[in-house]
């Protein structure tokens, strides 16, 4: 019952953190093809929180994933990652119910 309940706690963190790391993509793509103007003060204080939740997560990974030149490979890592902690901690519930 604990690991369900671990499980549970885990998911509720993870899913919002995912939809974050594919919104800091989305929102990188349409600032790098000049989509929406970073001189947009709105655009610029989301981009700068995004970045300020997800930088001290990413750091780590960035630390360990080889430097690819300019595409940034750490988000997709953390998202598999993390899917994977979701896969271990389900399994890790389900065995013991």
């Amino acid at each position: 019952m604990i690991f369900y309940t671990l499980f549970e706690i885990v998911s509720y963190l993870i899913n919002p953190l995912v939809m974050l790391v594919i919104v800091q993509f989305v929102l990188s793509l349409l600032i790098t093809f000049n989509v929406v103007n970073m001189h947009n003060e709105f655009v610029h204080a989301i981009w700068r929180a995004i970045n300020a939740i997800l930088d001290p997560i990413l750091r780590p990974v960035r630390r360990i994933m080889p430097d690819t030149g300019t595409v940034d490979l750490s988000p997709m890592a953390l998202i598999i990652g993390l899917s994977i902690l979701q896969i271990i901690l389900k399994n890790l519930a389900l065995s013991s119910l």
